[in-house]
């Protein structure tokens, strides 16, 4: 397995913030960034997602592998993605039913968005092979099928010009601010919670900026100087968001979706907001992984095995939202949740790692003559 590096680094940060911000209401959520800021742990996700396909469609040397293998590899990662929504999915229901069932609760059905499919079971399950219905807290990996799914088309695009896939993408997803496009949900009303047209502007722009920082050393050093911008950006979200400053939907002009800090939708606001986080913390592994070796190496541990360790996370947090939702929340609960739930993600990230570790062949004495 490869050591630790800052790409599983902060993705394993990003995954157990997440796992924190899907217990609402517990202890540790005020703690996460999420809290004092306008953009997410789900904007590092989905762009170092970007940046890792930049890394696996390229030698050891930077070249480019050949386009049909970038292909098949993009397509397999598609179908590996798609499995686990489809299970993860699979389980939330039957979680939820069965704690309906446990606690005698017809209400817990409710959760989530579960009860449509609970309701019209059979439209539902074509929905959900289809991606088009999900739970709440199970949106992501849609979306994230759907980005992979695609990522071939500007991964063969940037190999003519980069700068010139790169503005189709932002064009995509300044035509669907303006006009509203998503992806309908169905069955039932509404959208998708994680608008696809616009965040795939998130994962071109990780890829072109793995490739460019690659490429031209002098691209680094301007993202370098360029990191007080990014402390200012950051000290602007913090007072944002601890003063809860937020346009109001219903006074911006139109179109409303440019001014607003739209999460669905990838707002401006937000992806600005996100680029000064990239730029302010750019150098912090480098800085800090000497000091916090056992947290660095466990936080790159849960990156390195991230559709697992994500799978994990989502059940693991509906199942602490049932826990405090029956024992209530509080410090010892909240304590108890979060932290085995930390300890599961470790021993996922151990347990795929140990399933791939080929055995050792036993060393064999020569026969005797």
């Amino acid at each position: 397995m490869r050591g630790p590096n800052a790409i599983d680094f902060w993705r394993g940060f990003a995954l157990i913030t997440i796992f924190v911000n899907h217990i609402p209401g517990n202890t540790f959520e005020r703690w996460t960034y999420s809290q004092y800021g306008i953009s997410d742990a789900a904007e590092l996700f989905v762009f170092l997602a970007g940046w890792s396909i930049g890394i696996a469609t390229t030698d050891r040397e930077g070249r480019p592998e050949p386009a049909l293998t970038s292909i098949l590899r993009l397509l397999s990662r598609t179908v590996e993605v798609y499995r686990a929504q489809v299970i993860i999915m699979v389980l939330a229901l039957a979680m939820i039913a069965g704690t309906a069932l446990l606690l005698d609760n017809p209400l817990i059905l409710e959760w989530h968005n579960a009860g449509g499919f609970f309701a019209d079971p059979i439209q539902s399950m074509v929905g959900l092979v289809l991606l088009t219905y999900q739970l709440g807290y199970f949106n992501i990996l849609p979306l994230y099928v759907v980005l992979i799914a695609v990522a071939p088309v500007f991964v063969l695009m940037s190999r003519v010009s980069r700068a010139g896939a790169l503005f189709l993408s932002f064009s995509l997803y300044a035509a669907s601010l303006v006009f509203e496009w998503d992806v309908p949900s169905w069955p039932g009303e509404g959208d998708w919670f994680f608008n696809p047209f616009c965040w795939q502007l998130l994962l071109m722009l990780g890829y072109c900026l793995q490739g460019w920082s690659r490429e031209w050393p002098r691209f680094r050093v301007w993202c370098f100087r360029l990191m007080p911008l990014g402390i200012v950006i950051v000290v602007v979200g913090i007072v944002l968001a601890v003063f809860e400053i937020r346009p109001d939907p219903l006074m911006v002009p139109e179109p409303r979706l440019i001014f607003t800090f739209d999460k669905t939708y990838l707002s401006p606001a937000r992806l600005i907001h996100f680029c000064g986080v990239l730029l302010a913390f750019q150098a912090v592994y480098r800085w800090v992984s000497p000091w916090i070796g056992p947290i660095a190496r466990f936080l790159a541990s849960l990156g390195r095995n991230s559709l697992a360790v994500f799978s994990m996370g989502s059940l693991l947090s509906l199942a602490a939202q049932f826990v405090r939702f029956q024992y209530g929340g509080g410090i010892f609960v909240d304590v108890s949740v979060v932290g085995s739930g930390l300890f599961a993600l470790g021993f996922t990230a151990w347990f795929v790692e140990w399933r791939s570790r080929k055995p050792k062949k036993a060393a064999v004495a020569p026969a005797a003559p």
